[in-house]
C-alpha cells in the first residue's frame, strides 16, 4: 500500500515541460542512395542536402549542404570512402572531407546545364560528371583540373561508370539515345557505341575479371557484353522494366538457386521483388517471396546495389523506403522509411511502448521500432488510412481508412505485425476509431456518412491459438449496432474508461454522449462555434474534453452536460487533446503546429511547445504518462519526454549551489579576501554583490591601489563581465565613482588593441560615454561652486569687534 500511495503522489505532480527526445524526420526524398563500403552508413539525397544515416540505428549522422542552397542533382562517394562530391542546380561542384564535415573545394562544373550523374574511377582520383547538356567531363581531383571534355551524347547523360581495371582508362556512359558509349581516356575519343536496348539504359555491372559487362534497361531485357570484342553475347529477357542489375559474386549459393559456376544476375524493377537469373540458360532461378507489405503500387524498386563487405543487398523503392536484404538468402534484414508524407495519426505500440504505428497520407501503415528505427510497412487498406487506436495491452491495434473498412492488427513477441481481422459496412470514409478500454472486446467507428458503428471482436482473435498462428486468414468483422449520430462528418469518437459510454464529436459543432452498447443518446454538448475535432474522457473524473476549430478547448460535466471550463490560447484550430497527470492537466495540439500544456485547476497554459511547422494531427501519451509522440503534416514524428522532474532537480541543485556560494562569498568578505570574493561574485552573475566588493576594497587604506591590483589579476572573461556591470553602475550617480574607478584601471593598463578584443566593447563604450560626460559636467559645476565659496571666504572681511564696556 505504501508503494502504491507513493506512486500516486508522483503521478499527481503537475507537469511543467516536455523536451524532444527523438525525431523521425524525412532524410530521403528521391534520387540516388549509396552505401559506404562497409555498409555502416547510407548517403541519401534530400532536397538541397545529402544526408548521412547510420544503417544500424537509423539516426541522422550528418547533413552536407552547399553554400548556394540549391537542390542537389547528383553526388558520388569515392571507392576509398574518403571523398564526397556533390553537384547542385547552380552548376557548382563541391568536394567534401565528409568525415570532418567540411568542404575542401568548390568549383564550377563548366556544364551549361545541371550535372545529372557522377562516377569515381577505382583509384578515387578521377571523377566523371555527366550533364543535362549532353557533355561528359572528367576531373583530376588530386591535381585539381579538368582532363577531358567528351562530346557526342544526345540529351541528358544519366549513367556513368568507369571500368574496374584502372589501367584501361575506360569510361562508359549512356544518354537518351539508349546506346552505351565507350570512351578511351588516353585518346579522349569514343571507342565504341554499344547498341542493344530500345529504351533507357538504367544500370551497368562488371564482372570481377573486367571482361564482361551487363546492362539493364526499361525495355525489359538485360544484355551481356564481351568487353574484349565489345559485342553483345547474350540477351536475357526479364519481363519487367529493370532499374538495377547486379552481377553476383562467383561461388554457388544453393539457397538462391545458384548451383552452376556461370554468371548469375540479380535484377530489380517495377515488380518490387528481387530475382536471380542464370545467364547461360536465360532462366530465372530464384524469385524473392514478397513479405507483408511488399509489392503493389509504390513498391517498385528504383535502385539496387550489392554491399559485399556487409553481406547485404540494398534496395530503394518508389515510396522512398530503403530495404537491406541478406545477400545469402534475400531475407529482409532492416527497412528504413525515408519520407513519411503527411502524418495523420500516431500511436505507441507494444506492452513496453517500444514501437510506434504511424498513419501517413498512404494506404500503408508504418511501424517503427524506436530503438533501431527499423520500419515495417503494413499493407491491407486500399485507400488512405485516417485514424488509429490501440487496445489496453498494447499488442492489438486498429485502423480505419477512406476505403470504408476497418482492420485489426496484432504485434507478436518478436515485433512482427499481421492483420488478423477486417470489416466494412460504412458507406463513406471512416475518419475516427476507438477501442474498448477495460478488455479487448469491441471497437467503435465514426464515418463521414454521419453514423457510428459498434464492432464486437470475434472470440478467436483474443484466444491463445490465434497468438500461436498469426499467419491465418483475417477474421471478418460484423457491426453489431449502427446509429446516425450527427448531421455532418464525425471527426472523433472516444470510449469511456469503464466501456459504458461513448462520446462523439462532429463538424456540426456539437459533441454527444451515448450509452454502450445500445447507442442510446444521453445528452448533447453545445457551445463550440465551429466543428469539434476531438473528444476525450478524463481518466479520473466524470468530465469530457473537447477540441474545436474555433481555437478553444472545453471541459464538460457528464452529469448535467454543462460547460465547466474553457481554455483559449491557440491561434488556430485545436485538432487533438488528451489528459495527462492523472486527469489534472490537458495537452493539446493545433493546426498552428504548437502543443500547449494546460493546468485544469487554474485554467493556465503552463507551456507552449514548438516542434512542428504544420498541423499536428497525431498526439498520444504512453502508459507511464512520461512520454508523448506527435505527428504532423510536416512529415515529422517527434517523441517528447516529460522533463519536469529533471528540471526541478536541476533547479534545486542550482539553488543549493547558489546558497553555498553566497555563504562562501560572505565568508570571503568577512576575511577580506577580496580577489576571490570578486571572482566568485562575477561567476554568480550578481552585479550588486560585485559592487559591494568594490566598495569594500575602496574603503580600505590605499583602496584605489588595491582595487587596481585585484582587477588586473582577473581573467579576461571576468574583466568582460565587470565591464558589462559597470555600464549599469555608471547610469546611477550613487555608484558612478566605483564604475569610473574600475574603468580607469582598465583604460590605464589595457592596450587599445586588447580592449577591442573584449566582447561587446563597442556597445559598452557607447553606453558609457553619455553618462560619463554627464557626471563630469556635474562634477565641474560642483567644483565651480566650491571655488566660488572659497573666493567669498577669502575676500570677506569681518569688522573688528569693539571692546565691551564694563558696567
Amino acid at each position: 500500500m505504501a508503494e502504491t500511495a507513493g506512486s500516486g503522489a508522483r503521478g499527481l505532480r503537475f507537469k511543467s515541460n516536455y523536451a524532444v527526445q527523438r525525431r523521425i524526420e524525412p532524410f530521403y526524398k528521391g534520387g540516388k542512395v549509396q552505401a559506404s563500403q562497409d555498409g555502416q552508413l547510407l548517403f541519401c539525397v534530400c532536397g538541397s542536402g545529402v544526408n548521412v544515416v547510420d544503417a544500424t540505428s537509423g539516426n541522422l549522422v550528418r547533413t552536407f549542404q552547399q553554400d548556394d542552397q540549391e537542390i542537389i542533382t547528383a553526388f558520388d562517394l569515392s571507392p576509398n570512402n574518403e571523398i564526397l562530391v556533390t553537384g547542385s542546380r547552380a552548376l557548382l561542384l563541391t568536394q567534401w572531407a565528409w568525415r570532418e564535415g567540411n568542404a575542401t573545394r568548390v568549383w564550377k562544373a563548366v556544364h551549361t546545364a545541371p550535372v545529372a550523374s557522377m562516377a569515381f574511377d577505382p583509384t578515387s582520383t578521377l571523377l566523371a560528371t555527366g550533364g543535362c547538356d549532353g557533355a561528359v567531363r572528367v576531373w583530376d581531383l588530386e591535381r585539381r583540373y579538368g582532363t577531358h571534355h567528351l562530346r557526342g551524347s544526345p540529351g541528358v547523360v544519366h549513367l556513368l561508370a568507369f571500368h574496374p581495371d584502372p589501367e584501361q582508362l575506360l569510361l562508359f556512359s549512356s544518354a537518351m539515345d539508349c546506346t552505351i558509349r565507350v570512351w578511351g581516356l588516353q585518346a579522349g575519343t569514343c571507342l565504341a557505341m554499344l547498341s542493344s536496348h530500345y529504351s533507357t539504359v538504367t544500370s551497368l555491372a562488371f564482372s570481377d575479371d573486367g571482361h564482361t559487362m551487363v546492362s539493364s534497361g526499361r525495355d525489359k531485357i538485360c544484355t551481356v557484353w564481351d568487353l574484349k570484342t565489345r559485342t553483345s553475347v547474350k540477351t536475357v529477357p526479364v519481363f519487367e522494366s529493370v532499374e538495377s542489375v547486379v552481377l553476383l559474386p562467383k561461388g554457388g549459393d544453393p539457397e538462391l538457386g545458384v548451383n552452376t559456376p556461370g554468371l548469375h544476375l540479380l535484377t530489380a524493377g517495377d515488380r518490387g521483388v528481387l530475382r536471380i537469373w542464370e545467364v547461360e540458360s536465360g532462366s530465372c532461378v530464384y524469385t524473392q517471396k514478397p513479405v507483408a507489405g511488399e509489392g503493389g503500387p509504390g513498391r517498385e524498386i528504383t535502385h539496387c546495389a550489392l554491399v559485399p563487405a556487409a553481406g547485404l543487398i540494398m534496395a530503394v523503392t518508389a515510396e522512398h523506403n530503403i530495404l537491406l536484404y541478406d545477400a545469402h538468402n534475400l531475407r529482409l534484414h532492416k527497412q528504413f522509411a525515408g519520407y513519411n508524407e503527411d502524418v495523420l495519426d500516431v500511436r505507441f505500440l507494444g506492452p513496453e511502448d517500444s514501437h510506434i504505428v504511424v498513419a501517413t497520407n498512404s494506404p500503408r501503415l508504418k511501424v517503427f521500432e524506436l530503438e533501431t528505427s527499423d520500419c515495417q510497412i503494413l499493407c491491407g487498406h486500399t485507400d488512405i488510412v485516417l485514424a488509429l487506436d490501440v487496445f489496453r495491452k498494447g499488442r492489438l491495434f486498429t485502423s480505419c481508412a477512406k476505403d470504408q473498412s476497418v482492420r485489426i492488427w496484432r504485434m507478436n513477441a518478436t515485433g512482427k505485425v499481421h492483420c488478423i481481422a477486417h470489416g466494412s459496412g460504412h458507406t463513406h470514409s471512416i475518419g475516427t476509431i476507438s477501442c474498448s478500454r477495460l478488455k479487448e472486446t469491441f471497437l467503435v467507428t465514426g464515418s463521414q456518412d454521419c453514423t457510428i458503428k459498434l464492432w464486437p471482436l470475434p472470440e478467436p482473435i483474443t484466444s491463445k491459438k490465434m497468438t500461436k498462428n498469426p499467419n491465418c486468414d483475417p477474421f471478418p468483422l460484423q457491426a453489431q449496432a449502427t446509429q446516425r449520430a450527427h448531421d455532418k462528418d464525425i471527426n472523433s469518437v472516444a470510449v469511456s474508461p469503464n466501456d459504458k459510454l461513448l462520446a462523439s464529436g462532429s463538424q456540426d459543432r456539437t459533441a454527444k454522449l451515448w450509452s454502450l452498447p445500445d447507442f442510446s443518446l444521453l445528452g448533447v454538448f453545445s457551445g463550440h462555434r465551429r466543428g469539434v475535432w476531438c473528444v476525450q474522457f478524463s481518466p479520473m473524473d466524470q468530465v469530457l474534453a473537447t477540441a474545436s476549430a474555433d481555437g478553444s478547448l472545453k471541459l464538460w460535466g457528464l452529469q448535467d452536460f454543462s460547460c465547466l471550463k474553457t481554455f483559449e490560447g491557440h491561434d488556430a484550430s485545436v485538432l487533438r487533446v488528451t489528459f495527462v497527470s492523472r486527469g489534472t492537466q490537458l495537452l493539446s495540439s493545433g493546426s498552428d503546429g504548437l502543443l500547449k500544456l494546460w493546468t485544469i485547476k487554474t485554467n493556465e497554459c503552463v507551456r507552449t511547445l514548438d516542434g512542428h511547422e504544420d498541423k499536428v494531427w497525431g498526439l498520444h501519451c504512453n502508459r507511464q504518462d512520461e512520454a508523448v509522440v506527435t505527428g504532423a503534416s510536416d512529415a515529422r514524428i517527434l517523441l517528447w519526454k516529460d522533463v519536469t522532474e529533471t528540471e526541478q532537480a536541476e533547479e534545486q541543485a542550482r539553488q543549493e549551489e547558489q546558497i553555498l556560494k553566497q555563504q562562501e562569498l560572505s565568508n570571503l568578505l568577512q576575511e577580506k579576501q577580496y580577489l576571490r570574493a570578486l571572482g566568485l561574485a562575477i561567476s554568480l552573475d550578481r552585479p550588486h554583490t560585485v559592487l559591494t566588493v568594490i566598495k569594500a576594497i575602496l574603503k580600505e587604506v590605499e583602496g584605489p591601489k588595491k582595487l587596481e591590483e585585484k582587477v588586473l589579476k582577473l581573467r579576461k572573461d571576468q574583466k568582460e563581465a565587470l565591464l558589462r556591470f559597470l555600464v549599469t553602475w555608471n547610469t546611477n550617480s550613487r555608484h558612478c565613482h566605483e564604475a569610473q574607478a574600475v574603468l580607469g584601471v582598465l583604460l590605464q593598463h589595457e592596450s587599445p588593441e586588447e580592449l577591442l578584443t573584449y566582447e561587446g566593447i563597442q556597445a559598452s563604450l557607447e553606453a558609457l560615454l553619455p553618462y560619463t560626460e554627464r557626471h563630469f559636467q556635474r562634477i565641474g559645476r560642483t567644483l565651480q561652486a566650491a571655488m566660488f565659496l572659497d573666493f567669498l571666504w577669502q575676500t570677506m572681511k569681518l569688522p573688528e569687534t569693539s571692546a565691551i564696556p564694563t558696567l
